[in-house]
């Protein structure tokens, strides 16, 4: 299959390539409209109690859109007339009087929007904060409905444009360094830009339909980048090498698409397969997040199996053959003292990830608040003023929003039960019709605390002759830590089982899946403690331009651990692809491990190094959850190809010798069908190293 797809890129290579640039012009073209169509709402169970109630409200008294201001400085008679003005706009429906802080320095205000503008106010927003703006005071500050919205989008793109202007200029230079030529180096960047062209095109799409994140961008872009290299890097690599033996251009793209492509298909299905699994979360944000991921991870792989050949086929010739590894090189040399002390190097490594995985256990989630934008955004600033002049107005996050199917009075003993909750400050009731009540109850300490998610179970655990619903900020953060502790083991099955399959297809082995599963699982959980210890605890977190924030972003922890575990599984397939290559060669269960670290270490190495370089782009940028996930995927990547590849695999597969390859007689013929090779093996194998293998392998 893979000859047939690739034999079209060679004899077709115009046909192939002027497809691609469509691709590449309509996702920089439309694609790039996405832009505007981003949200900034995650968190949110569809179906959930606390989005019932929010529902219910919306649906007999819906809220309007409001922009918040802090006005230090201002004279009264400019602070009326300032104020008058933004009432006489269109698309204000009210404007609040002014609450003056505890010094009468600061002037609170809140301006409600119409419902029902277009671009959600935007536009009237816009011309609300500018109005206010030109107040005379010491300082103005306007953040909050639209304007929010529209600085997330705008800190999303400009994050995305900053990365790519600092990483590519490293990557090429780390690709320069590796192939040694500008034309080898400039084949991976290449295959990059179609991806984030895909990948504009791809989310453009997505947006028709869904919601699309700020964070998606972000995240997938990263992936786009990285693993265009990554592919590019293992197909171009092989190519070189294959240019030793082969002269014929031709014929050396056909037989890297059926060695190093064939590692490619596997690695890509791997990827998607763990991103996947975040459609079984029932958040529209992760389960766009998967699908959007996945299908950017395919992508990708059909550019590195279609677009890469095209240009192999038509500029290869000047492609420079790789030099002859010598098999007694650094790589080779570490895999053979692994083996020498295979069980203490296990032992030593495994509990050095175990100790850096320890702050896990502290984790905390949280739905955020404007901490995690810049200090530069006026959202930030708001919430800085707020602490300074309102503090008891500081607050993130709302009161708990319980809805009452009664009249307002027959809800007065609900609202005494309510009142005398422990965690709870004050109850109002909020009457919405004639036979629908509403009650906010303002926590008395953190909105996300314990106590107030104790008052919402609470709440929920009453007998009352009516229907109650909870909602607001907190209902939701319970829901969506109910929903998440309900729907992980689903989603760790759906990957387990997938990437299970998927490794045995690819090495004909039992143990093998089951070994990288664990070993990449360590190295996850060292990545995401890191991540834990820098953002939520605070160490070291100025170094990256944010602050030890008390919590993790609710989408941190999800997304480290979908697409660390698909890249680390990514490069176990780089690692086996070469070990089962050696292995099926005659070269024994310890030769092959020491030869297949030896002309893989280079590359795994170097793709490690560039992805990380993409990843540590976003770790710069400006939202504090991006720097979280770009931290956790560079620790990850960098623990999974300095520790795991290097010390644990051949530790492990050194233990394990020729049961690696173990497989019972009934899986053979599966085996046969799922493992996409175009090649038998060499037939020139010796008899002695086949009898090692044993009957068990099939290649």
């Amino acid at each position: 299959m893979l000859r047939s797809i690739t034999g079209f890129a060679v004899r077709r290579p115009l046909v192939v390539i002027l497809a691609w640039v469509a691709v590449l012009a309509a996702g920089f073209g439309i694609g790039t409209g996405v832009f505007d169509r981003l949200t900034s709402d995650v968190g949110t169970v569809p179906g959930s109690e606390s989005a019932q109630a929010e529902d219910r409200v919306d649906d007999v008294a819906p809220r309007p859109d409001v922009i918040t201001a802090v006005i230090d400085g201002a004279d009264a008679a400019a602070l009326e007339s300032g104020l008058a003005d933004v009432a006489a706009l269109p698309g204000v429906a009210s404007v609040s009087p002014p609450l003056p802080s505890e010094s009468g320095d600061a002037a609170l205000v809140e301006v409600a929007l119409s419902p029902g503008l277009e671009d959600d106010g935007a536009g009237e927003a816009t011309a609300a904060a500018e109005r206010l703006g030109s107040i005379d005071a010491t300082s103005v500050v306007v953040a909050g409905g639209p304007l929010s919205e529209v600085e997330f989008a705008e800190t999303a793109q400009e994050d995305v444009a900053r990365a790519e202007m600092l990483t590519m200029p490293v990557v090429l230079i780390l690709l320069l360094v590796v192939f040694g030529g500008l034309l080898a180096a400039g084949l991976p960047l290449l295959i990059a830009a179609v991806g984030v062209g895909a990948t504009f095109g791809i989310l453009f799409t997505f947006s028709q339909v869904t919601d699309v994140s700020v964070y998606s961008i972000q995240i997938t872009t990263m992936l786009a980048v990285g693993l265009a290299v990554d592919y590019a890097l293992l197909m171009v690599s092989r190519f070189r090498e294959e240019r030793r033996t082969v002269t014929d251009v031709r014929e050396a793209v056909l037989r890297t698409s059926a060695t190093a492509g064939r590692t490619v298909v596997f690695s890509g299905l791997t990827v998607a397969v763990a991103l996947a699994g975040l459609v079984v979360f029932n958040d529209p944000f992760l389960r766009s997040m998967g699908l959007a991921g996945s299908a950017v991870v395919l992508a990708d792989m059909a550019a590195a199996l279609t677009l890469l050949p095209a240009l192999l086929a038509k500029f290869g010739h000047r492609v420079s053959p790789s030099r002859e590894r010598s098999g007694d090189g650094v790589f080779a040399r570490v895999a053979r003292g692994v083996q020498k002390r295979p069980v203490l190097t296990l032992v030593t490594t495994a509990a050095a990830l175990v100790t850096l995985a320890a702050p896990v256990a502290d984790m905390h989630i949280s739905q955020g608040d404007p901490r995690m934008l810049p200090t530069s955004t006026d959202t930030r600033e708001l919430w800085t003023q707020l602490g300074t002049h309102f503090p008891e107005q500081a607050r993130w996050a709302g009161d708990i929003e319980i809805v009452a199917s009664a009249p307002r009075s027959a809800v007065d003993d609900l609202r005494s039960t309510v009142a005398d909750l422990p965690g709870i400050a004050s109850v109002e009731v909020v009457p919405l019709t004639d036979d629908l009540t509403g009650l906010a109850a303002t926590p008395a300490g953190d909105a996300e605390g314990d106590a107030a998610k104790d008052a919402v179970q609470a709440v929920r655990d009453l007998d009352l002759p009516y229907e109650v619903l909870v909602g607001g900020d907190t209902a939701t953060l319970v829901d969506y830590q109910a929903m998440l502790a309900d729907r992980l083991p689903w989603a760790i099955a759906l990957v387990a089982i997938g990437t299970l399959t998927l490794l045995f297809a690819f090495t004909g082995s039992i143990l093998l899946p089951v070994k990288a599963i664990l070993t990449n699982l360590l190295s996850i959980g060292a990545a995401l403690g890191v991540v834990v210890w820098v953002f939520q605890h605070g160490h070291f977190a100025g170094l990256l331009g944010a602050d030890g924030l008390g919590y993790l972003h609710l989408t941190v922890p999800i997304l480290v651990g979908a697409i660390a575990f698909g890249l680390s599984v990514d490069y176990e397939v780089f690692l086996l692809s070469r070990i089962r290559e050696r292995w099926l060669a005659g070269d024994g269960a310890h030769g092959s491990v020491v030869s297949g670290l030896q002309h893989t270490g280079g590359i795994v190495t170097a793709a490690a190094l560039i992805i990380g370089v993409v990843f540590a782009g976003f770790v710069f940028g400006g939202f504090a959850p991006i720097k979280a996930i770009g931290l956790g995927l560079v620790l990850a990547i960098a623990l999974d190809a300095i520790v795991v590849r290097m010390l644990l695999v051949p530790a492990t597969m050194t233990l394990l010798g020729a049961r690696n390859w173990w497989l019972p007689r009934p899986l053979r013929r599966v085996h046969e069908r799922l493992a996409l090779t175009d090649a038998a093996p060499d037939p020139g194998t010796p008899a002695e190293a086949r009898a090692e293998r044993g009957p068990a392998l099939v290649g």
